[in-house]
């Protein structure tokens, strides 16, 4: 009966990172210092956590369509903006590209990046174009326009996953100048660099910007996003989106952690702290970086060879090998609690 499933999950899919528990039971290690997905280390503050039990309580109901509670408090954050929900910023890809995108239709990718954009637009029955960073990672604003002129919806990821750097906000206005179709900026990282990309909101109408409560925000496990859209766009996506998507737990978690800029900041100024030390007392070279996490250059060695050796000393990293167009030799090292950090640092340096 295989042969019933369609082409493009016969094989590949989303790589993640080997779980602790494994690691603790394939080497004996009690403590594993995990720096492979780029999450808050610290948990939510107690406000965020009351608001998610306070929710369980009408668990029994369906949670509200429109999201009200937590696109009441992101317009009270941010301003009076049209917003969009989804389960993780992988829900609003996918509604995004269903909302667009008809089979054939083409999907421009700057890579190399985040897999799943490529991932949700096949499911989707897009056609792939990948748009080849330079050298040092940065993107060409003309060389994007170029390969990206007629498709439906292209995608950048900035600060970008795996190379950590962010596009100035020229170059990304250049780019929504230049094509016919939807940019979607993903900002998942956004908060941990000095860039500002909302006022081209109100400029453009051509542009959405992807978010994330997983990171600055610690709700990874709950898994809700959001986006800035136009307001044209924004009754297509609801139309197009599955009903009910966001529960009600994750949405008042979400408002809650909102209210919280404090605890986010102190997070943010860690990660500051960390990205520095990492780039001047690690031995290998490390990207400068705008996100949570660094990737770092580990020839002579290979990015999965280097991943493997990591784990048997308790420290969980991302090889940056199943990254299309990024050679072999690169791992990713999220921003941890200090004790992760401290550890990655004196291992990585013994290797």
């Amino acid at each position: 009966m295989e042969r019933l499933v369609r082409l493009c999950y016969k094989q590949g899919g989303y790589q993640f990172a080997k779980k602790p528990s494994d690691i603790a039971r394939e080497y004996g290690i009690d403590r594993i210092a995990r720096l492979a997905s780029n999450e808050n280390p610290a948990p939510p503050s107690p406000a965020v956590i009351a608001a998610a039990e306070a929710a369980l309580h009408d668990v029994n109901r369906y949670p509200d369509e429109r999201v009200d509670l937590l696109t009441t408090a992101l317009r009270k954050y941010y301003g009076d903006y049209p917003f969009v929900t989804g389960v993780g910023m992988d829900g609003v890809i996918e509604t995004l590209i269903r909302t667009l995108v008809e089979p054939g239709e083409t999907v421009a990718i700057s890579t190399p990046t985040f897999s799943f954009y490529r991932l949700a637009a096949l499911a989707q029955g897009g056609k792939i174009v990948t748009v080849p960073r330079e050298k040092d990672f940065s993107v060409d604003p003309a060389a994007l326009v170029l390969a990206a002129k007629t498709a439906k919806i292209t995608v950048l990821c900035s600060p970008n996953n795996p190379t950590g750097n962010a596009t100035p906000v020229d170059d990304v206005a250049e780019v929504l100048e230049g094509i016919d179709g939807i940019l979607f900026l993903d900002n998942a990282y956004v908060e941990f660099s000095d860039f500002d990309y909302l006022p081209l909101v109100k400029k453009y109408g051509n542009l959405v910007i992807g978010r994330t409560f997983s990171k600055v925000h610690a709700l990874a496990g709950l898994r809700i996003g959001y986006a800035f859209v136009p307001s044209w766009l924004q009754p297509f996506y609801l139309r197009a989106g599955t009903p009910f998507t966001v529960n009600s737990v994750s949405c008042a978690a979400a408002a809650a952690a909102l209210a919280d800029k404090e605890r986010a900041a102190r997070y943010i100024a860690q990660v500051k702290m960390w990205r520095k030390r990492y780039r001047e007392e690690v031995k290998y070279p490390v990207l400068p970086s705008d996100a949570n996490f660094v990737m770092v250059d580990v020839a002579p060695h290979a990015g999965d060879e280097m991943v493997e050796k990591l784990a048997r000393r308790g420290v969980i990293v991302r090889s940056c090998g199943s990254f299309t167009g990024l050679p072999d030799h690169y791992i990713r090292v999220s921003v941890g609690d200090d004790w992760e950090n401290e550890l990655f640092k004196r291992e990585i340096n013994l290797l």
